[in-house]
């Protein structure tokens, strides 16, 4: 039997938008680093001979692009409408490769195992139609003007979920005979029409996201275990006259300024040492030699961009990072806030992940002396 799927993604997803204030449908916001919609597609792939997309067309083709599936076709106004136009884009097909057996998934529900669509696909030897469902297990309650109006009884309830999964002639029948009406539901125009439509045991994983806090529970269904690594930075520089000072990305009135080969930004050198030692590679000098005249007089900012960058390829994120500068001058703490900012914006961190403060050596060594200005800096990042 061949079996086809609609995945559905036409939805604007407003109940996830009020919630969050996401501009981004919620089928298309990242999880692990890839669109909601991709793990579902990537999950249902291995199942069904073919997919096809249904929903705003160039948001699904940036969304699965590299994918094998169908070109995408757009929605309707209901989510009915939307199914009907998966079913007609797969009549649609060279008749060798029209299904047999259709699944229509929503997009917003990227976690599905082998062993619920194997369930679904295999009811449809014995019934037309099958969805997934769970047992509602809480007790329900109806409501009126906020005080509770009577009990439901949860007996012989269910939670519907996708992929449900039909009989594809019977089914595209049936959608082209309901035009004018709206089901919520695909199965329903089963039940209306008086077919059976067998239920098979649903996943409390199987979830549809819905709100932030759906997001969460996937994050740690889908995501990598991440595993926190700590990084430790040290830098030095000595005083020159005729440059600016320049710390943490700001730059600090004073009457000398720092040497280097870049523009000698202590504070950012010691937190990229950090970052990249928590990662295991290197240190600045690695990435950014300095015997390369590219870096010459170098905008310190570009190094730490990289640096953050290399977290979020790694699949990972700072947990935070804690600067010491140390010096006898400049005052630091004017400037403190104005430097947190600084880094947070570079690393695309909130400022409540950046500690910078400073302390003096009361006088003793180079710093003491005044000769220069040193940099102890701590990070913390998850990686997976």
């Amino acid at each position: 039997m061949r079996v086809a799927a609609i995945l559905l993604a036409a939805g604007t997803g407003s109940r996830y938008a009020a919630t969050t204030g996401s501009p981004i449908p919620k089928q298309y916001v990242l999880l692990a680093g890839r669109p909601v919609i991709r793990h579902a597609a990537e999950a249902l792939m291995p199942h069904v001979a073919c997919i096809q997309p249904v929903g705003d067309t160039l948001s699904l083709s940036e969304a699965l692009d590299g994918l094998a599936v169908l070109a995408p076709v757009a929605g309707g106004d209901t989510r009915q409408a939307s199914v009907r136009a998966g079913l007609e884009a797969l009549d649609r097909l060279p008749p060798e490769q029209k299904p047999d057996l259709v699944l229509v998934h929503d997009g917003a529900r990227p976690y599905l195992t082998p062993a619920l669509i194997r369930n679904v696909v295999e009811a449809l030897d014995a019934h037309p139609g099958a969805i997934p469902a769970v047992p509602v297990a809480d007790t329900l309650k109806r409501g009126k003007d906020g005080v509770i109006d009577g009990t439901v009884s949860r007996d012989h309830l269910y939670r519907a979920q996708t992929p449900q999964g039909f009989r594809f002639p019977l089914f595209l029948e049936l959608h082209r005979a309901s035009a004018s009406l709206s089901a919520t539901d695909d199965a329903k125009l089963l039940e209306d029409a008086g077919f059976s439509v067998a239920l098979v045991p649903g996943d409390d994983d199987n979830i549809k996201l819905t709100y932030e806090d759906d997001l969460v529970r996937l994050e740690r269904l889908i995501g990598p275990t991440l595993l926190p690594r700590v990084g430790l930075g040290y830098d030095v520089h000595a005083f020159e006259e005729g440059r600016p000072l320049i710390l943490c990305g700001i730059t600090v009135p004073h009457t000398l300024g720092l040497a280097g080969h870049s523009d000698a930004d202590v504070g950012i050198h010691a937190l990229c040492d950090a970052i990249y030692g928590a990662l295991a590679e290197g240190d600045i000098g690695r990435h950014f030699p300095p015997s390369q005249n590219e870096w010459k007089d170098a905008d310190s900012a570009r190094f730490l961009v990289h640096a953050g960058q290399r977290i979020r390829e790694r699949g990972g994120m700072l947990v935070n990072a804690d600067l010491t500068l140390i010096c006898e001058r400049p005052k630091i703490g004017p400037h403190a806030q104005a430097m947190r900012e600084r880094l947070a914006a570079l690393l695309e961190v909130d400022v409540e992940r950046i500690s910078v403060k400073a302390t003096t050596s009361e006088r003793l060594g180079f710093t003491g002396r005044e000769e220069g200005i040193a940099c102890a800096a701590t990070v913390s990042v998850l990686v997976p």
